[in-house]
């Protein structure tokens, strides 16, 4: 099969022939339609974070196929499912964490184009109670963003625990916040969108924000508070200036929900402010399987649009450039090199020529 993979950490990634995977004990084989291309495989293909993949591998947690091949033991899959293979690749299922629904802090957790390989290649094994069926209806293209960035926003949304009438103020409107805006809406509140390109600027008040602020024009805190301030801000621009302006944008009570996760990865908060102006500061990572259903639901209904652009597999290092310099309305889906031949299934002892 091909694949995108990356050899070492800040080098080009290689578009190779790499053997076809076979499904173990509980797994499946995905035939990959689409791939998102997110922030984090950018991170991860840099080696940036402290916790670092192992070179070589292959990124990609926005993926979803089509089920070719179960392993030992599958049941509750079918050959021909239309699948998604999120962050959320691997989970213990008994820890504390597990076990309250809280399944995205697992410490035994194996995460999708990160510690196993991901969806940027023609096909993937992965963990059949973790891939999440795609409902009929969504395409492929808007199903692998909403994968992670739709989940991911959503979740942030959910934990904020806004209130109908509520103001929201989305900090990056791209790949995750345009849909952020979106969810915000759903949930009932009035929505900011916030970006330093007038593009983005534009696609906020296209997609039904209900003000839009130019942080390229001026301090986009004091824009906001003259407008009464924000009661949840929700960051998702990978730059630790945002996340201090965004605290700044607060009214008393209000919620910061970090998202993003800059390379520098620290940022300066007033403790005074914090304290007497009653402010939470709430981490939100991805979402669960339940979480991804409900984003699929709200697609599948009509409450949603995924903005984004197609490209080859074989652009993913132009593909990384543009999401880098900011050249991207929203989020970059990669389609797969089409399947042209005979892959070749290792069985036991016997090899099966399987047509797909």
């Amino acid at each position: 099969m091909k694949a995108a993979v990356v050899h070492q950490f800040g080098q080009p990634l290689v578009v190779e022939d790499r053997p076809l995977p076979a499904p173990g004990a509980g797994q499946v084989l995905v035939r990959i339609e689409a791939s998102g291309l997110c922030h984090t495989d950018i991170h991860a293909a840099r080696g940036d974070w402290p916790v670092k993949s192992t070179p070589p591998f292959v990124p990609g947690h926005e993926g979803v196929g089509i089920i070719e091949e179960l392993g030992d033991g599958v049941t509750n899959r079918q050959i021909g499912d239309r699948v998604a293979l999120p962050w959320l690749g691997h989970a213990c299922g008994h820890c504390r964490y597990c076990v309250e629904g809280r399944e995205t802090l697992c410490e035994q957790q194996q995460n999708t184009g990160y510690s196993i390989d991901g969806a940027f290649g023609q096909f993937a094994v992965a963990d059949a109670d973790y891939v999440v069926p795609v409902p009929a209806g969504v395409a492929p293209e808007d199903a692998a963003p909403l994968t992670c960035a739709g989940v991911t926003t959503y979740k942030a949304l959910k934990v904020a625990g806004i209130t109908p009438s509520e103001t929201v103020a989305v900090f990056g409107v791209g790949g995750l916040g345009h849909l952020a805006l979106q969810y915000a809406r759903v949930f009932g509140a009035q929505v900011i969108g916030v970006d330093v390109e007038p593009a983005k600027v534009q696609l906020a008040r296209d997609l039904g924000a209900d003000r839009a602020v130019d942080a390229s024009s001026g301090d986009a805190a004091a824009q906001i508070q003259e407008l009464g301030g924000a009661d949840v801000a929700v960051v998702l621009a990978a730059s630790a200036s945002v996340f201090e302006q965004a605290f700044a944008s607060l009214k008393r009570g209000g919620r910061l929900v970090c998202v993003a996760l800059p390379a520098d990865g620290t940022m300066s908060i007033p403790i005074f402010d914090t304290v007497l102006k009653g402010i939470s500061i709430i981490g939100s990572i991805v979402g669960t399987r339940q979480d991804l259903a409900e984003v699929f639901a709200l697609h599948a209904a009509g409450r949603t649009r995924v903005v984004s652009v197609r490209r080859p597999l074989a652009d993913v290092n132009e593909a990384m450039a543009d999401v880098l310099a900011g050249r991207v309305p929203a989020r970059i889906v990669f389609d797969m090199p089409p399947v042209q031949r005979e892959q070749i299934v290792a069985e036991d002892e016997s090899t099966q020529a399987v047509t797909r």
